[in-house]
C-alpha cells in the first residue's frame, strides 16, 4: 500500500499574518517617507507570496537529506578499502516513507519548478550540517538501532527530526534570514504548518498530497489589500478617532507601531462590517504584544475599548450577519 499526505485545504497565510504583512508595509512606508502606494502594494504581495518559497525551501530540505545520505553511501561503499559495513550500508533511513512520498509527489516537483526553488544547489553546505546534525541526534540512533519498519516509527522520526533539529538550527535560521528579509516573521508560520503536514500523514492508495495555496480563497487576498489601500487613504481621518482620547500622550510620544495598530483595528471597525468586533480587538491586541512595547496592548486595548462604545452609541459601528457583536 503506497502512504501519501491527506488531502487538505491547507493554507500558508492565515487573517492573522496578513494584519502582520499589512502593519509592517505601512510601517516600511512610514519609514521610508514613501507615498507611493501602488509600489509599496506590489512589495506587499511580493512578501505574501514569498511565503510559498519558504515553504518550498523549508520542506525541500527534508528531501536534500536523504539526497545527500544516499550519496554519501554510494561513495563509501566505492572506497578501495571500504568496510563491510559501507559495502553494505543500513538503508532504513534513506528508505523512509517520507522521503519516498515528497520524491514522487506531483504537486511538491511541479511546485519547485513553477517557484524556481533551487537554494539548496547553491547552498548545499547547509544540508550537509543538518544531515550530521540528523545523524548525531538520538531520534536517529533509535530509530536505526533495528531494521523493522512501520509507516508510523517513519512519520514520526521525520516529525522529530524536523522539530528537534532542523527548525531550531540557527546557522539555518541565519541563512533564511539572509536569503529574504521578508521572511523574519514568516518562518515560525511555515513551520507549524509544514509540522501540521507531516503529523496528519495517513497511509493512503492515491496521491493526495498537496502544496498549500498561499491564500484559503480570493476573499483573503481582496482582504489583504483592503486592509492596506483603506488604511494607508484614510490615515489621517482614522488617527481622528483617537487622537483626542489620549491627553496624557502626545502623538509623538505614541509609539509608531501603535499608532499603525490602532489605524488598522479602527479602519476594520469602520470599513469592514462583515469581521466581528471581538475578532478586531482580539486580533490587533495580539499584534501589540508581539510588536510593541510592554505597555502597548494595555494602552492600546483601553483606547479600543472607548472607541467601541462610542461608536455603538452614535451608529457609526455598522456590522452585518450574526454574532459579530
Amino acid at each position: 500500500m503506497q502512504t501519501n499526505f491527506i488531502k487538505s485545504s491547507y493554507k500558508v497565510v492565515n487573517r492573522r499574518h496578513i494584519r502582520v504583512k499589512v502593519m509592517q508595509s505601512i510601517y516600511a512606508m512610514h519609514q521610508n517617507g514613501s507615498d507611493n502606494m501602488e509600489k509599496e502594494e506590489k512589495f506587499l504581495f511580493y512578501s505574501i507570496d514569498n511565503i510559498q518559497d519558504l515553504y518550498l525551501t523549508m520542506i525541500s530540505s527534508l528531501m536534500e537529506i536523504c539526497k545527500k545520505e544516499k550519496e554519501f553511501l554510494h561513495k563509501s561503499s566505492l572506497k578501495h578499502l571500504a568496510t563491510p559495513a559501507e559495502r553494505n550500508p543500513n538503508e532504513k533511513f534513506i528508505n523512509n516513507s517520507v522521503f519516498q512520498i515528497l520524491a514522487e509527489n506531483n504537486s511538491l516537483s511541479i511546485a519547485m519548478e513553477n517557484r524556481k526553488i533551487d537554494a539548496w544547489t547553491l547552498h548545499d553546505d547547509y544540508i550537509v550540517l543538518l544531515l550530521n546534525a540528523v545523524k548525531a541526534s538520538k531520534f536517529y540512533a533509535d530509530y536505526m538501532r533495528t531494521a523493522e519498519r512501520s509507516f508510523e516509527e517513519d512519520k514520526q522520526l521525520i516529525v522529530d527530526l524536523f522539530t528537534e533539529i532542523i527548525v531550531p538550527n540557527e546557522k539555518l535560521y541565519e541563512y533564511l534570514e539572509d536569503d529574504k528579509l521578508t521572511w523574519i516573521d514568516d518562518i515560525p508560520l511555515v513551520n507549524t504548518q509544514i509540522i501540521k503536514q507531516l503529523k496528519a500523514l495517513k497511509p493512503l492508495e492515491n496521491d493526495n498530497f498537496t502544496v498549500p495555496k498561499v491564500y484559503k480563497d480570493s476573499e483573503d487576498k481582496e482582504y489583504a489589500r483592503d486592509l492596506f489601500r483603506k488604511t494607508i487613504l484614510n490615515e489621517a481621518a482614522l488617527a481622528k478617532e483617537f487622537v483626542d482620547k489620549t491627553p496624557n500622550w502626545d502623538s509623538e510620544r505614541i509609539a509608531e507601531v501603535d499608532t499603525i495598530i490602532l489605524k488598522m483595528a479602527i479602519c476594520e471597525f469602520l470599513k469592514f462590517p462583515s469581521i466581528p468586533v471581538k475578532v478586531t480587538l482580539n486580533e490587533y491586541l495580539e499584534l501589540a504584544k508581539e510588536y510593541s512595547t510592554p505597555k502597548s496592548s494595555i494602552f492600546i486595548n483601553g483606547i479600543l475599548d472607548n472607541l467601541v462604545k462610542e461608536l455603538e452609541a452614535s451608529k457609526k459601528l455598522v456590522k452585518t450577519g450574526r454574532g459579530l457583536m
